[in-house]
């Protein structure tokens, strides 16, 4: 306990403050209560969303870019500073071992923040369109971009941190207000995020407020208030339709990155036996606690068996371990809540006619363990195959030429990631071509930066993250005409 930081606090109008009531916050690797957030009441929120406001319409953070990169740069410093505490808290709140703090636990989205505030600092904020004559009157045109407004930034509990910054990092640099909501299971994320904010930057009061109520109900106030005028929403598809549908009576904006159902293709001439090593390592990073990860290995008929040996060999090695051994993979899920809807899909997958190769069970232990499982003998039409677990879960599927794999790639509703393996080149980048989702690894490059943009096709979300197109999803365009 003692390598965490100071206990969480709300961040409302520029004032760290507590709340009538907490909940507590549980270590996923032993269930343990670690410390407890303040559960934001209705006025929290109305105190919240009210600053906000009044900070984007009374001062001069959306048009003052130079204070806005400034205060940017002060917090990415104070994140590099205070890294070893942020690593310990997400290790301690989160169950995620180091093995993910070089990728998207800590360091990516901390080169995130840099990178947007780089370009908010060079990006065009002006584009001159030229001159002409519309119904005759010779007009000298502008596009201005500027920024939406209040954002409700709304995040998961998988990979807290880098969610969060992709949010505010990007709406802060835009000149956008922000109302950060976390998830219940990792509050105190964002409230280290918050302090960070109120005791190392110049922001001013207002522009990032950090609320943390456990109920959905006083959550869900942001999505429907008209003061709000975008809403940024990372998590399950359920949820993001709840949003969209709140938010439509004030047809504010949304910002949607939702779930997915990922499939790695292992064409006929792919080194099939590194593809399914491969993609098992994947599936048990974190516990399977991401939406990008691929969850369904498809790959050639005749290869199967192989495929499947590998997978479950690969997973056997890597087991469930806890987040402080250096060598773990694959840690706790984040709840009680999570490993029992995990548990469920096992139950379904034996109903649905398919085998365990490996795994299978969750694992009797103080916290929230679930075996790294390989699923065999179900085609894409199971549910195991079309719904998203979030747990160490694969999927392998058998698929008979490019064509079918195809079909059984696109075969999902979600449509958010994926990967293509062969031994051409030209042959792997055409099958791509053809796979609906918003990021592909071909021949194993990997698709996860800061400067490119990521979100889904179908129900996998709306809008990117992350990239140019990330930082504009928080800026409105306005046309200018005058006078030639």
């Amino acid at each position: 306990m003692s390598t965490l930081p100071p206990p969480p606090q709300q961040l409302v109008d520029g004032k760290l403050v507590g709340a009538a009531t907490t909940y507590p916050i549980l270590n996923p690797a032993t269930g343990a209560e670690i410390g407890r957030a303040p559960d934001g009441s209705a006025d929290d929120v109305e105190a919240a969303i009210a600053a906000a406001r009044r900070a984007f319409d009374e001062t001069d953070w959306s048009t003052d870019v130079a204070l806005r990169v400034r205060c940017l740069r002060q917090l990415h410093q104070a994140l590099l500073d205070h890294a070893d505490e942020f690593r310990a808290l997400t290790r301690a709140e989160v169950g995620m071992p180091d093995f993910m703090m070089g990728a998207a636990g800590f360091d990516v989205p901390v080169d995130g923040l840099r990178w947007v505030t780089d370009l908010a600092e060079t990006y065009a904020w002006e584009t001159d369109l030229g001159v002409a004559s519309p119904m005759g009157i010779a007009s000298r045109r502008t596009v201005r971009r500027e920024a939406v407004g209040v954002v409700a930034a709304i995040t998961p509990w998988n990979v807290p941190t880098q969610i969060n910054l992709a949010k505010i990092g990007p709406a802060l640099a835009a000149g956008c207000t922000v109302v950060l909501k976390p998830a219940p299971d990792t509050p105190w994320v964002a409230c280290e995020l918050g302090r960070l904010v109120a005791e190392h930057t110049d922001l001013p009061p207002g522009v990032l407020n950090v609320v943390t109520p456990s109920s959905n109900e006083v959550a869900a106030e942001l999505s429907s208030d008209p003061r709000v005028d975008m809403v940024s929403f990372t998590g399950s598809t359920a949820t993001g339709r709840a949003i969209m549908a709140a938010a439509a009576p004030t047809l504010k904006k949304v910002f949607l990155e939702l779930g997915g159902k990922s499939a790695a293709i292992a064409l006929d001439d792919a080194d099939v036996a590194a593809v399914a090593g491969a993609t098992a390592f994947a599936a048990c990073i974190h516990a399977g606690q991401g939406c990008a990860i691929t969850t369904r290995l498809i790959v050639p008929r005749d290869r199967y068996d192989e495929a499947v040996s590998v997978a479950a060999a690969t997973m056997e090695s890597i087991g469930a371990k806890s987040p402080e051994d250096p060598g773990a993979i694959c840690g706790p899920v984040i709840s009680a809540v999570q490993r029992d809807r995990v548990e469920a899909y096992l139950r379904l997958a034996v109903e649905e006619g398919g085998r365990f190769a490996t795994g299978g069970s969750v694992i009797d232990q103080d916290g929230f363990w679930v075996e790294p499982t390989v699923v065999a003998g179900l085609d894409n039409s199971s549910r195991l195959a079309q719904e998203e677990i979030f747990g160490p879960v694969l999927v392998v599927i058998a698929h008979d030429g490019d064509d079918d794999a195809v079909r059984i790639a696109n075969d999902s509703a979600y449509g958010l990631s994926g990967s293509v393996d062969s031994a051409s080149l030209e042959r792997a980048t055409a099958v791509a071509a053809r796979i609906r989702t918003g990021t592909l690894a071909v021949n194993g490059g990997v698709w996860f930066s800061p400067d490119a943009p990521f979100g889904g096709y179908k129900q996998s979300g709306v809008g990117r993250e992350m990239g140019v197109a990330g930082f504009e999803e928080y800026l409105e365009t306005k046309t200018l005409a005058f006078p030639a």
